[in-house]
């Protein structure tokens, strides 16, 4: 009756340990969880706030160079100035939608968090079996 007791007590140990050790592991990938939603919370905001000031002066930058050129190609053909800047504007909206959904389809959210889990999920499994 001896050896049963002392497995069962191996075994209750082990499983305390196991259980401790997978508990602190949750707890790292929490904390990494958090800190990675902070990085990207500041960063989002930081492309934020560059977006708008890139819009804002091109803005600006956009209206007098439009005043310019109407300016100086009014006498030639009024409609021949509109038509080019209309084709100017619209490659290059083209090209900057163009890059913003490369930038989306390229963005990936938490990638660390998910490597970690998938290491975590791979060491279990070969722990298990």
């Amino acid at each position: 009756m001896e050896p049963s007791t002392v497995s069962l007590n191996q075994l209750a140990t082990t499983s305390k340990q196991f259980v401790r050790r997978l508990a602190t592991i949750g707890e790292n990938r929490l904390e990494l969880l958090a800190v990675e939603m902070q990085e990207e919370r500041e960063r989002i905001l930081h492309a934020f706030l560059l977006a708008l000031g890139v819009a804002a002066f091109g803005l600006l930058a956009g209206v007098t160079l439009t005043a310019g050129i109407a300016y100086l190609l009014w006498t030639w053909s009024p409609v021949a100035v509109l038509l080019l800047l209309t084709a100017i504007y619209a490659a290059a909206g083209i090209y900057l939608y163009r890059r913003l959904t490369g930038l989306l389809r390229d963005w990936q959210t938490l990638a660390g968090s998910l490597d970690q889990l998938r290491k975590d999920r791979e060491c279990l499994e070969k722990i298990l079996t």
